[in-house]
């Protein structure tokens, strides 16, 4: 071993950063705070997601039930106006099928046969739902009059409707009788 040897490890030894203890306490407190971050924006967006979800389910049974009634409740006397109001509130090929529906069988039969039906929502539950999409199953009671049974008849029936939000509205794209 030279003394020149012994100089070159001298240099490298002043070379190495000295870690002390306040050093390698404030780095461990930054990874510390920084886990902590993490871990808080982690459940923030967990608690948002499960916020948006139940507003989300909230809308669309609302909208479901509302909508329900504004396709299937008319009164002979209004049932165009009435009924192409509730098309409104559909969207994609359903509103066109439930238009052609409407103006060629049930404001004919309707006038006709002096037909009103009043529909009541007695139960609605949500089948699924996303922020944009949601499946709600309603349990109606629609009741029914015409000029040749006066008295009202009532029937129960279930539906399940699908809706599809689209600029800030639960639209429904299915209604189907279960």
């Amino acid at each position: 071993m030279t003394d020149n040897d012994v100089d070159t490890s001298a240099e490298q030894r002043r070379k190495l950063p000295v870690v002390t203890k306040a050093t390698a306490l404030k780095v461990v407190t930054a990874l510390v705070i920084v886990a902590l971050a993490v871990a808080v924006g982690f459940l923030w967006y967990g608690h948002r997601q499960d916020q948006l979800a139940e507003q989300a389910r909230s809308e669309a049974v609302d909208a479901a039930s509302r909508q329900a009634v504004a396709m299937l409740a008319y009164d002979f006397a209004n049932v165009d106006s009435q009924l192409a109001a509730a098309a409104d509130g559909i969207t994609g090929s359903f509103r066109d099928d439930y238009t052609a529906l409407v103006e060629e069988t049930i404001a004919p039969g309707a006038k006709e046969k002096q037909l009103t039906v009043q529909v009541t929502v007695q139960a609605a539950a949500p089948v699924s739902t996303t922020p944009t999409e949601a499946v709600v199953l309603l349990y109606l009671n629609q009741t029914t009059t015409s000029a040749e049974a006066p008295d009202a008849r009532t029937s129960g029936s279930r539906v399940r409707v699908s809706l599809q939000k689209v600029d800030d509205r639960w639209l429904v794209d299915q209604l189907t009788p279960v």
